[in-house]
């Protein structure tokens, strides 16, 4: 058995990147229809797709429901709370893309909508909190003792042929902090899958880029629930460097160190251990995290296989989990340079 998903929204990532994820998993999946505002980008990505239904209104999909099992969305995120209410009304569970909402208030209404129909659920896709890097390192921990401090940094120079560079939602963001919730909650969803929920943020932004539309460069001090304090840095819109992205944590008896530039082959980790005493072996160890998650087939994966065994425990990718990662940049954004705390669900 497999289910019939019908996807809202039929724009570029659709097409380039939900599809093929779809049709890779189709002991999982199988598209049965679409529906987007301009009717002729439907009639295309049903085409690629190999499907002849095409609806021509939300209502008339949503009508439907006999004949569709799930719903893919990918709607500028402002429009996010509404496509969940009514899927959920009508009993269909959705995927809906990151970041949950366009800002925090939007953010609670998506969560209080999974909370009001607990059986229906509502996954958000952000395939970062999938990465194999996460369990792994998470599995080494251990080792470097009692967890001190951390730094990450994900910095590269601004790609002027990013292909949505000329989209509206690109261009004129309604999600608060733009390319700072759009790209930040992926580096959020693997520090917070590594080491939990955020406390608090006293963080400075920038706007570097006019065609970000708004700030586009944080730097920020983190201090996470279990105590850890450490630096977070991201922004994607200087000049001429290298892109790079590394992730380190410190503890009394070592550090592991993530590399997940994308220069190299497959992200990286060391683990350095010892040095808690003047007597500890100090031993260096490297393992390659080969096949990593970097596309939504994974988190598709999980998705299908928990509504067919009607089990949604794998679900990392909840409303609340998500609603944290925007509240982390809410918290940024809120900053300019006094501690704020991140805000709950």
């Amino acid at each position: 058995m497999s289910l019939r998903i019908a996807v809202v929204g039929t724009g570029i990532f659709a097409t380039d990147t939900h599809l093929p994820a779809l049709q890779k998993l189709d002991n999982i999946y199988q598209v049965v229809g679409c529906y987007n505002r301009t009717k002729a980008k439907a009639e295309t990505f049903a085409k690629k797709a190999g499907i002849t239904k095409v609806y021509d209104s939300l209502d008339e999909l949503l009508a439907d429901k006999d004949s569709i099992d799930v719903i893919d969305a990918l709607l500028p995120v402002e429009y996010n709370p509404s496509i969940v209410e009514s899927a959920l009304s009508n009993g269909i569970p959705i995927a809906i893309e990151k970041p949950i909402a366009a800002n925090l208030e939007d953010a609670h209404k998506v969560v209080e909508l999974s909370r009001k129909y607990p059986d229906t659920p509502v996954f958000i896709l952000e395939q970062w909190a999938y990465y194999k890097s996460i369990e792994l390192i998470k599995k080494e921990l251990p080792k470097i003792g009692k967890l001190v401090s951390f730094q990450y940094s994900s910095t590269g120079s601004f790609n002027f042929n990013n292909k949505y560079l000329s989209t509206g939602w690109r261009q004129h963001p309604k999600h608060i902090g733009g390319y700072l919730s759009d790209g930040g909650v992926h580096q959020l969803a693997l520090l917070t899958g590594v080491l939990g929920h955020l406390k608090s943020v006293s963080a400075k932004t920038t706007q570097i880029r006019e065609l970000s539309g708004t700030v586009d460069t944080l730097y920020s001090l983190m201090e996470t629930e279990s105590g850890l304090i450490g630096t977070f840095t991201y922004g994607s819109c200087f000049g001429n460097t290298e892109k790079k992205g590394i992730f380190q944590i410190l503890g009394d008896n070592g550090s592991i160190y993530l590399d997940f530039s994308p220069t190299l082959p497959s992200p990286k980790i060391t683990i350095n251990t010892g040095g808690f005493s003047a007597e500890s072996e100090r031993k260096t160890e490297e393992v390659q995290v080969e096949n990593e998650n970097f596309d939504p087939v994974r988190e598709f994966q999980v998705f299908g296989e928990g509504l067919l065994k009607k089990d949604y425990s794998g679900y990392i990718t909840t409303p609340e989990v998500a609603f944290h990662h925007l509240a982390i940049v809410d918290a940024a954004l809120k900053s300019n340079g006094q501690s704020i705390d991140v805000e709950k669900a």
